[in-house]
């Protein structure tokens, strides 16, 4: 009897397991995505995923390819997974957050690797110092050093932060973790400071002039697309140059 009973207990939760996820699946596959998807909830960009990918499903497939599969991309499905952030702030979410709570959650979702103070850990990368080693021959490049545009930091973190858990933060998480890696690199001294959509240009990178326009298409690609020369050629070739001496490669320890 008793073993019966808990059959019958098991398939009813069972059951409403089941409906509880068709219920679910129904409701996402006939939502309207909003036009702007981007929000302060990652929990809710998620679903915006799911959402998408239901849409998706029912999605007329052209078979006009090459091979007869796929079909462009939905105007849904681009809207819910572009997470881009341009220099020039467009894409940013409605966030803020503090020095102090940005220390707090650094240490808590990314010290194990970057450290407490964004210094690195054994070999992976530091996110703090480097400044004035650009030119030398082991530059340290990290957020303050190098990196000219602050949207790029926001936007990796965003997308690939923590690692193994990428996107699970909030935006506010990520302005938060964000204003603290300027304040480990001087680029705020204001342990008060509160990093926002509303004053994010505000902040000028220390390398922001650093970088120059990529013109190869114009300046090398029409001198090696021409004819090759095949005369004069070196006889032979030499490495003036070894990645152990350009610090790319971790050291062997024996």
């Amino acid at each position: 009897m008793s073993k019966s009973h808990n059959l019958f207990i098991t398939s009813g939760l069972s059951l409403i397991f089941v409906l509880a996820l068709a219920y679910n699946f129904a409701d996402r596959n006939i939502t309207q995505l909003p036009s702007e998807p981007r929000t302060v909830n990652a929990e809710y960009d998620f679903d915006l995923r799911i959402i998408a990918a239901a849409n998706a499903a029912n999605a007329p497939r052209e078979g006009n390819g090459p091979l007869g599969l796929g079909r462009k991309a939905l105007v849904e499905e681009i809207n819910a997974w572009d997470l881009e952030i341009a220099p020039d702030g467009t894409g940013l979410p409605i966030g803020s957050g503090s020095v102090s709570y940005g220390e707090e959650i650094f240490s808590e979702q990314c010290g194990a690797c970057h450290g407490d103070f964004a210094e690195g850990v054994d070999r992976w990368p530091e996110l703090a110092g480097g400044e004035g080693t650009l030119a030398d021959e082991d530059p340290l490049k990290t957020v303050g050093s190098y990196w000219p545009y602050l949207s790029t930091a926001w936007d990796y973190i965003h997308r690939s932060m923590p690692y193994g858990y990428a996107q699970s933060l909030s935006d506010d998480d990520v302005y938060a973790m964000l204003a603290y890696i300027l304040y480990s690199n001087d680029i705020i001294d204001d342990e008060e400071f509160v990093l926002s959509n509303e004053n994010f240009l505000d902040v000028e990178m220390p390398n922001a002039n650093g970088f120059i326009i990529d013109d190869r298409d114009s300046t090398e690609y029409p001198f090696f697309s021409a004819n090759p020369c095949m005369e004069d050629c070196k006889l032979s070739v030499e490495v003036t140059m070894r990645a152990r001496v350009l610090d790319v490669t971790p050291e062997d320890d024996g």
